[in-house]
């Protein structure tokens, strides 16, 4: 079976997949989007246990280290639930109208 890396390494767009651990994702300020630990969540949970974090989040670096999350709040709590110690991540530069615009977008 191939790695996450060979399979996902570089997006269409040429941005790099890099694993960022849990404890440096902080939620976006104002997300509306609630995350709940329903019988979704725990399906996404055995997803993530049985074949890992399909597609990665984005996040934006964060003013005070690590960094926000703009899409992939539900795949973040699933990796927590699963046990999991870091998530893959694109990681680009946003400011808060394209933050926004894209949360929205992809949820």
């Amino acid at each position: 079976m191939n790695s996450f890396d060979d399979l996902f390494g570089i997006d269409e767009a040429g941005e790099t997949v890099t694993s960022v651990p849990l404890s440096e994702l902080h939620t976006f300020k104002g997300h509306p989007f609630r995350v709940l630990d329903d019988e979704k969540m725990q399906e996404t949970v055995e997803s993530v246990k049985q074949y890992g974090v399909l597609m990665p989040g984005i996040v934006r670096p964060h003013p005070e280290g690590g960094y926000e999350v703009i899409a992939g709040h539900r795949r973040w709590r699933a990796c927590e639930l699963a046990g999991l110690t870091e998530m893959p991540v694109i990681i680009r530069e946003l400011d808060n109208d394209t933050a926004v615009v894209l949360m929205v977008d992809t949820n």
